[in-house]
């Protein structure tokens, strides 16, 4: 890290806030409004970066393009629409670097997949919307992740150059935007990671094992 770092970026689910508890339990909701048994808390949590192409997939087995996929799709986002802040919260560690980077006077932000349908009252109801430099929704531009224009909008809306952000995300697109847009890219590794790639293998600039760690990467005392 040098000191060109003048704001910090973040993916939201599973990077900033921990939103599995809210979204397993709309899924294993709808399995037992059908009398199927709950899955375990683990099988589904790491699904959550995949949003609810993810969720309806492992409680269903059913994938966009198969027969009943938009109906359970649909019935999955209203019921987590109708739940969003049951259990979600900031990760503990998290709420220590948010308040560390304040301190510091370096801004912060938040670019996350999830529309503003479900990313705006989250956001709001944990006290964060105020606090961050940009909001970047998954509907807030044209392309989402892992296109790096959400990442140059909120560097825009932020009032800093790209490669004067670090963008922290738990998933592989993450790094992929990042990268794109011209940003250094650290990912999370106490995030959701999903089935795909291992962690050490996205091409991060680096792998932190736990929100702390950032403020090390950053050189904050």
């Amino acid at each position: 890290m040098t000191a060109s770092i003048r704001c910090v970026l973040f993916d939201l689910d599973g990077t900033l806030i921990d939103s599995a508890p809210d979204l397993a339990g709309a899924a294993n909701a709808m399995r037992v409004a059908r009398d199927l048994a709950e899955l375990p808390y683990e099988r589904l949590r790491p699904m959550v970066g995949s949003g609810a192409r993810g969720m309806v997939g492992a409680a269903f087995g059913v994938a966009p393009g198969q027969q009943g996929f938009e109906a359970l799709r649909d019935e999955f986002l209203q019921r987590y629409e109708d739940g969003l802040l049951l259990r979600t919260a900031v990760f503990a560690e998290m709420v220590a670097v948010l308040q560390a980077l304040e301190r510091a006077a370096l801004p912060w932000g938040i670019v996350t997949n999830k529309h503003a349908r479900f990313a705006e009252p989250v956001v709001r109801g944990l006290g964060l919307h105020e606090r961050a430099a940009a909001l970047i929704c998954g509907d807030t531009t044209a392309h989402a992740k892992p296109h790096p224009e959400p990442l140059l909008e909120a560097a825009r809306r932020a009032g800093v150059a790209p490669q004067e952000c670090v963008y922290v995300g738990d998933d592989l697109r993450d790094v992929q935007a990042g990268r794109a847009a011209g940003m250094a890219t650290l990912a999370a590794a106490w995030g959701y990671l999903g089935e795909g790639e291992p962690v050490h293998e996205w091409g991060a600039d680096a792998v932190i094992e736990n929100p702390l760690v950032l403020l090390k990467w950053l050189g904050m005392p």
